[in-house]
Parts: structure tokens; sequence; C-alpha cells
């Protein structure tokens, strides 16, 4: 039996790759956040198009409140979730994408997600608190980004 030379091969393929700069700790985590706060716009823009279908189709979703600052019919707050539902989940789906539009309407359309909800708390308290918490950190995620999300 022929026997073979015991020198170990070499790898070829990480010598031609080109080596890739990693980011600090901050600015990955801050990747992770665009991307998780894209996550979140999603789920949150479905749950106001749910949100704003059930307030459309009937009246008697939400108890109505006595005198209010911000007085609504319930349909009109239906079509209010209904349409910043479908901005917000478009926004998000752009964010997940890694577009740069998407930042800075993620951030305005999350501003305004969170003025809808404060304006909505007194028809629904846990839930306004939760999503106004869950758009300020879409803020600050979208506002932290690094630029180069690619």
């Amino acid at each position: 039996m022929a026997q073979h030379g015991t020198t170990p091969r070499q790898n070829h393929t990480s010598e031609e790759t080109p080596t890739t700069r990693r980011g600090t700790a901050r600015s990955e985590w801050a990747l992770g956040g665009m991307v998780f706060a894209g996550v979140l716009m999603m789920v949150i823009g479905v749950m106001g198009i749910i949100n704003g279908i059930a307030g459309i189709a009937t009246d008697d979703v939400y108890t109505n409140i006595g005198d209010y600052v911000f007085k609504f019919s319930l349909t009109t707050w239906g079509w209010i979730h209904l349409v910043i539902g479908l901005a917000v989940l478009a926004t998000g789906w752009g964010a997940v994408q890694g577009r740069g539009w998407a930042r800075a309407l993620g951030i305005a359309f999350a501003s305004l997600f969170a003025i809808e909800y404060f304006m909505f708390l007194p028809y629904a308290p846990v839930w306004s608190l939760i999503c106004i918490a869950i758009a300020i950190f879409v803020m600050w995620s979208l506002a932290t980004a690094p630029d180069a999300v690619h």
C-alpha cells in the first residue's frame, strides 16, 4: 500500500473569503433592537388592524365612557386604529427588510401610535399603556440603529 503524506490539507475557502469587520457590541445590540422593533411594529400593526375592524364592525366592543376631551365614536376609533395599524405594519416590514426610509417613518408612526393610544387610554387602559411602552421602545431602537443595516 502506498503511504500518503502527513501534511495537513489547507482550507482554501477561508483564505479566499474577505474578512469582515465585526461591529461593536453596542451596534450589534442596536441592530438587533432595530430588527426586533420591526417585528414589534408588525405585531402591533396587526393588533391595531384587528382592533380597528372590531371597532368598525360593532359599536359595543368597548365601553362608552362619560365626557372625555378626546371623545370620538367607537366607529371613528376603529377607523383610526385600522389606518394607523396598516401604516405601522407596512413600516415594520420595511424596518425588518432594512430599508432606510423605514427608520424615519417608523419613528414618526410610532410617535403617532403612542399619541393614539394615549388618547385611547380611557377605553382600554392596560392595553394602551403596553402599546405606549412598545412605541417608546420602537422609537429608541430605530433612532439608535446603525446607519448601514446590510
